[in-house]
């Protein structure tokens, strides 16, 4: 069994980022089970280790006026955006079977991402030498994560309804000429909810990563071994 928890409001990336640090430790030293989490985030632009500064095109007097933070992240990848109507999930989860090493992790969520798109109709797959689930109408997840003594901490974004203008201030992913697309931008009046979509990405995480969910609300009542990790 592993834990799920939902965060009601959106997060500022560098709060998530101290609590994923949090969880880690106390997976390396099995204090608690494996712990994915929910949630949207508030407006960043966030750099990964393989990021280059020329993929930022705003400049920092933008970003501040706009409310838009700015994050270098311990993830792989490049530069990407996050906002609220944008679904992040980061598992904090021991690699095992079901994952068996970085590559077949990064293929499941790969997986987990087409299934969650293909749950509401449309049609999501890989391309070759480009991580994440692309359609027809452009990148629609984007996946970047951190492995540490096979703990993995961060994760995926899956864009529902947010707005895709925040990606015109940046080279997504470092991918030139790439569109980025959306559920909303492709279903419009039938676009899911994001409680719709987590629902959706939940039950293939379960599925693919051979892992039961028990859901918890961040900021209520949670488990005795979170509480005694001190989360």
């Amino acid at each position: 069994m592993a834990l799920a928890l939902i965060f009601p409001h959106p997060v500022r990336y560098a709060d998530g980022v101290r609590l994923q640090q949090a969880l880690v430790a106390a997976r390396q030293a099995d204090h608690i089970p494996d712990t994915i989490l929910f949630l949207e985030h508030a407006p960043v632009i966030t750099m990964g280790r393989r990021g280059r500064k020329n993929f930022l095109l705003a400049k920092p007097e933008y970003l501040q006026k706009h409310g838009i933070d700015f994050e270098l992240s311990s993830r792989g990848g490049d530069i990407t955006y996050h906002g609220p109507g944008q679904l992040v999930i980061y598992p904090i989860i021991k690699l095992g079977t079901a994952e068996a090493d970085a590559h077949g992790y990064l293929s499941n969520l790969e997986e987990i991402a087409i299934r969650t798109a293909g749950s509401f109709g449309l049609s999501a797959y890989r391309r070759a030498g480009m991580n994440g689930a692309w359609t027809d109408d452009g990148k629609i997840a984007a996946i970047g994560f951190h492995l540490k003594r096979w703990v993995t901490m961060h994760g995926m974004s899956f864009n529902v309804d947010l707005d895709l203008k925040g990606f015109s201030l940046i080279v997504g992913c470092g991918l030139v000429g790439e569109k980025v697309s959306s559920l909303k931008e492709q279903l419009g009046d039938r676009c899911p909810t994001i409680p719709d979509v987590r629902a959706a990405m939940a039950k293939h995480f379960s599925e693919i990563c051979q892992r039961d969910l028990e859901f918890y609300e961040y900021g209520k009542e949670l488990p005795s071994s979170l509480r005694a990790a001190r989360i």
